[in-house]
């Protein structure tokens, strides 16, 4: 009977044993591989650290990331526990306005950005009215950010309202009927039970600033974040080895978030998309 259950087992597995060999432990090993195996070796790997451009590339995709995280938890949190505890007429329509992005590439989301922050951008036309110079930052960092963050809300903002909606009522009762300020039933009832959604929604929304390429892309005027170091080191310089070893890297370190993630929420990360 055991090993009728283990056959079994076994069999209901290995559809999915055959997919993630086939499009994640193979490619990946086949990209550590080409990685290692340029004119600098396995050298190649250390370069993300010992070269300047590369290094640098590296800060600048994590720090967008981790604050792009922290700023759409913020939003995302507040929007997402207020929509769901408070029902008034328009708040499917609002709802649905704050999930809408999630139809839009990257590369839609960068227009939209050119088009708020650019160089014939509203915010441009406006300030250049007002003050008499004309604010672009659409093709930066900064622009970049706010594309990220856009792009992120509506990914995030659903998982909190699921969540929300499991948050027992009796609990912050029992708070305040203890005492407890509003801001003690936020920060001792509310956050702790909306934390393993936060780290799920929040590893999500790292990994997808990390590696997205899209928004980047079109705002790449002046930014040297690591897809678009990726991009240029196997399109324009030809140079496969290095790409392949700046993708692995890549690859690892978003992989090690969503695991410590999944660790800490209690295995309710799901992959990134």
């Amino acid at each position: 009977m055991m090993r009728r259950e283990t056959q079994r087992l076994i069999l209901l597995l290995l559809p999915a044993g055959i997919l993630f060999s086939a499009f994640f432990l193979i490619p990946m090993a086949e990209l550590f591989l080409i990685g290692g195996a340029g004119k600098d070796g396995w050298a190649a790997y250390a370069a993300i650290l010992t070269n300047a451009n590369y290094f640098n590339s590296l800060l600048a995709t994590l720090g967008v990331a981790v604050l792009t995280t922290i700023v759409t938890l913020i939003i995302s949190g507040i929007s997402g526990v207020f929509l769901q505890r408070h029902k008034f007429r328009g708040n499917g329509a609002l709802v649905a306005m704050l999930t809408f992005p999630l139809a839009f590439p990257g590369v839609v989301i960068g227009f939209m950005v050119i088009m708020l922050a650019g160089r014939q951008g509203l915010i441009g036309a406006v300030s250049e009215a007002l003050i008499g110079d004309k604010i672009v930052f659409a093709y930066s960092l900064t622009g970049l950010f706010m594309g990220y963050v856009y792009f992120s809300i509506p990914r995030t903002i659903l998982t909190v309202m699921a969540a929300a909606e499991k948050l027992d009522p009796k609990l912050e009762e029992a708070a305040r009927s203890l005492g407890a300020s509003p801001f003690r039933v936020v920060l001792d009832v509310i956050i702790p039970g909306l934390k393993p959604a936060f780290i799920s929604a929040g590893a999500i929304c790292f990994a997808t600033a990390v590696g997205a390429f899209g928004t980047a892309f079109t705002l790449a005027a002046r930014i040297n974040v690591l897809p678009m170091v990726i991009y240029t080191e196997f399109t324009l310089a030809a140079n496969i080895t290095m790409a392949a070893a700046l993708s692995f890297v890549l690859g690892a370190v978003t992989w090690i978030v969503l695991a410590l993630a999944r660790t800490a929420a209690g295995g309710t990360v799901a992959a990134a998309g």
